[in-house]
């Protein structure tokens, strides 16, 4: 028995579905709610959580935040990464800026969230010439709320929500590189 055929084994055994990248996608739910390293994901086809955090960036309020109602309307990919500035985060973030025009052009707006301040967030989106909000969850309430949070980081997940407030895809584990153009790829499927 190799290692892999163990993990599926011990998974399954738990009761828990815990979402690994390269384990087979019937895994990946189980009956009433699928779970991730970061907690329950929410239900696909449900209402998406409800949420408001002050940001940097387009499209904020007087306040300096940026909320779901506010996106009503407009597709949202919404997406949850550890720490500004770090490899991954950056590749991810390059790739959705290469690609923003991409989801103007199909009604859909991207935003960030991690657990990095408003100074951090200004930074890196001068550093990187990001042109859409980054959200900061410092305590990580909204990434909680999301499956997305192991303290002190949030986790690589990505959500895509349409313009009536209802979760419609996820990625969690996300793999950064080319990661903007697989949500694309699914809206787009999505609004055919």
């Amino acid at each position: 028995m190799n290692r892999r055929q163990l993990l599926r084994g011990v998974l399954v055994h738990s009761g828990a579905a815990l979402l690994v990248p390269g384990l087979p996608t019937a895994l990946l739910a189980w009956p009433s709610r699928a779970v991730a390293m970061g907690g329950s994901l929410p239900a696909l086809d449900q209402p998406a959580p409800e949420f408001s955090l002050p940001g940097f960036g387009p499209g904020l309020d007087r306040s300096g935040e940026l909320g779901l109602d506010q996106l009503r309307g407009r597709w949202l990919a919404l997406y949850f990464y550890p720490k500004d500035f770090t490899g991954g985060c950056t590749l991810e973030a390059r790739g959705f800026q290469r690609d923003l025009e991409q989801f103007h052009q199909i009604n859909a707006e991207v935003v960030g969230i991690s657990a990095d301040d408003l100074a951090e967030h200004a930074s890196f989106c001068d550093s990187e010439g990001l042109v859409f909000p980054l959200l900061s969850d410092p305590g990580g309430a909204v990434s909680q709320l999301y499956g997305s949070w192991i303290a002190p980081f949030s986790q690589r997940h990505t959500f895509l929500i349409d313009p009536d407030g209802v979760l419609r895809a996820r990625w969690v584990a996300v793999r950064p590189l080319g990661h903007s153009r697989e949500v694309l790829e699914e809206l787009n499927r999505l609004q055919a």
